[in-house]
């Protein structure tokens, strides 16, 4: 099986609708892909993140199979 590797951003996003608001949700177009193409093919992921990037969602990538190797 092919791998692919994913270039992009690795976000934190707060998004508010009239159902309500939340804050530090996991987000970037890096991540969204990752975890998407994770069902189909194993994934590197390369992307930037602060040192106060939430460990739950490194675990979360973790738990999806996506190599974080490229994170930092």
């Amino acid at each position: 099986m092919n791998h692919l590797l994913i270039v992009g951003s690795v976000a934190l996003d707060s998004i508010e609708t009239p159902a309500g608001r939340i804050d530090n949700a996991l987000g970037g177009a890096a991540t969204y892909g990752s975890v998407a193409a994770s069902l189909f093919a194993p994934v590197h992921l390369v992307g930037v993140v602060g040192q106060d990037f939430p460990q739950e969602h490194i675990a979360f990538l973790q738990s999806r199979g996506i190599d974080l190797a490229g994170l930092q």
